[in-house]
């Protein structure tokens, strides 16, 4: 079960510290109005994140007793994780420019985060089928797989916004690019764990 939290804090890390919509908008907040506005928006998954968990754990469990479609799930997963982990290696550095344009809101935050097709992917080929498996063993291991993901996902955005707060070129140096680098090692190794597991399900 270690490995499957360590597998949660990777994916939250990622996750959290990828370019993408809300953490321009965690930049946006924090460069316009303040780290304390800058965390509001981290908080977005919060709001977003446990609808789309419940939606996707109840649709795979309605699926468990085909295999071979659970294993096709997963190894879509290990396709996804693999394209997170190219993202990874892709981000060298942090552009900050531009993203400082229009006011924000945590609401907005929430509405980003709920448009974004990436928590939808991640929790019906990855985060679901590890909170299934989670259960199997204990209730307690998948509550603490969601609560380590969404930890580690969001208080890597509030990093951030700290980071930016208080310096605003120090993501745009070559410590991002090996932060990204690192997580982007991780994610390649839990795809392969994605697709072993699925060829594993699917009889191959």
């Amino acid at each position: 079960m270690m490995a499957l939290l360590g597998s949660a804090v990777v994916y939250g890390l990622s996750a959290g510290f990828s370019p993408g919509p809300l953490l321009a908008l965690v930049i946006s907040q924090t460069l316009r109005y303040g780290i304390r506005e800058g965390v509001k928006a981290a908080m977005a998954p919060l709001v977003t994140d446990l609808p789309i968990i419940l939606v996707s754990v109840l649709l795979l469990r309605s699926l468990s007793d085909s295999r071979f479609i659970l294993g096709c799930i997963s190894m879509a997963g290990g396709l996804f994780v693999t394209y997170l982990a190219y993202e990874c290696f892709r981000t060298v550095r942090l552009e900050m420019a531009g993203l400082e344009e229009g006011p924000q809101s945590l609401g907005k935050g929430v509405a980003v985060n709920a448009l974004n097709p990436h928590p939808y992917l991640f929790w019906l080929t990855v985060g679901g089928p590890s909170v299934i498996r989670a259960w199997a063993d204990s209730p307690l291991w998948a509550v603490a797989f969601i609560a380590v993901f969404s930890g580690s996902i969001v208080g890597s955005k509030v990093m951030v916004a700290a980071m930016v707060g208080r310096s605003k070129h120090m993501l745009s140096g070559k410590g991002y690019g090996y932060v990204m680098r690192a997580l982007g090692l991780a994610l390649f190794f839990f795809a392969v764990l994605l697709f072993r597991d699925g060829l594993k399900l699917a009889g191959w």
